[in-house]
């Protein structure tokens, strides 16, 4: 982010989460490979790349991950609410969701497709809500967990890196640019369900 840079708001950053795929559950036999099991980043920065932040993968390309999907974010907001739903066995804690940003201050209703955000040397764009699979319910243990998050709408959102960089695990993220017009997260969500 260059000193004349407009901050227009700021997304508070509860939480940087990175994972390698895994083995998390077998279906006939067949070993599930997923990169939803997130853990917190230790370190102080990391290297956010055009496909994916340093540390992280996704184990399926054809439906996770690329170019419109290499960041997703999630409200921490959200935790609570879950556990509160679903019981306090397995804890609704930041990386929960297969999140890569558990973020606070800003729901589906509130961002909106297109939104830009400075996080360290990096710039992301807002691209679309996500649209859970079955590994969701997987690795939670609710069977039911696609199908309400489906239903309620929180879904988190995906972000494409618009110029790749260094950025810090702690701090707010900078919202840069916002299109006033453009549907929120929830809206898209909406349309598309």
């Amino acid at each position: 982010m260059t000193a004349d840079t407009l901050v227009l708001s700021r997304v508070a950053l509860i939480s940087v989460n990175v994972a390698e795929p895994s083995v998390i559950g077998f279906i006939h036999g067949h070993p599930i490979l997923s990169g939803i099991g997130k853990r917190p980043v230790a370190a102080a920065t990391l290297r956010v790349d055009r496909l994916n932040l340093e540390g992280d993968r996704q184990a399926d390309l054809r439906v996770h991950g690329g170019e419109d999907k290499a960041v997703y974010a999630y409200p921490s907001e959200h935790l609570a609410a879950w556990s509160e739903e679903l019981g306090p066995e397995p804890p609704f804690g930041p990386g929960a969701f297969g999140e890569n940003l558990t973020t606070a201050g800003w729901l589906e209703g509130d961002v909106r497709i297109g939104d830009v955000w400075a996080w360290g040397d990096a710039l992301l764009q807002v691209t679309q809500p996500r649209s859970p699979c079955f590994k969701l319910a997987m690795t939670t243990g609710f069977p039911s967990i696609v199908k309400r998050l489906t239903q309620n709408g929180r879904t988190g959102w995906y972000l494409r890196v618009l110029r790749p960089g260094v950025a810090p695990v702690a701090g707010p993220i900078d919202v840069v640019a916002r299109l006033s017009e453009a549907p929120t997260v929830l809206e898209a969500h909406r349309g598309w369900s």
